[in-house]
């Protein structure tokens, strides 16, 4: 069984960057898609980014389109989001979520993955 640890959350001010790392314990983890999600107070949990187990196809939430990239290094067993062009509305608890099947509820959904990190907080101040 994957565990996930994120980290690299943290302050930064509107357009600035944070690279966020979500390490997995595990040798299998190749095997595993990987999503970030995220959630501000009162919130429900948003989709962020998605990446399938080779790297090759990747997908995003609107609202970080052409600001954010998910990427995977499966040697290192890890997996990252560059998150660029940061603005207030990005600040939320940061998720890193994993599965090795695929459920049909679409990479975007919570329930399609099995694996959560505990999160990490990334505030944008204005």
């Amino acid at each position: 069984q994957v565990q996930l640890v994120e980290s690299g959350g943290g302050l930064v001010q509107a357009g600035g960057s944070l690279r966020l790392s979500c390490a997995a314990s595990g040798r299998t983890f190749s095997g595993y898609f990987m999503g970030w999600f995220r959630q501000a107070p009162g919130k429900e949990r948003e989709f962020v980014a998605a990446i399938t187990t080779s790297g090759i196809n990747t997908y995003y939430g609107d609202s970080v389109k052409g600001r954010f990239t998910i990427s995977r290094d499966n040697a290192k067993a890890a997996c990252y989001l560059q998150m660029n062009s940061l603005k207030p509305e990005d600040t939320a608890v940061y998720y890193c979520a994993a599965d090795r099947v695929y459920n049909g509820y679409g990479y975007t959904s919570t329930n399609e993955y099995a694996l959560w990190g505990q999160g990490t907080q990334v505030t944008v101040s204005s």
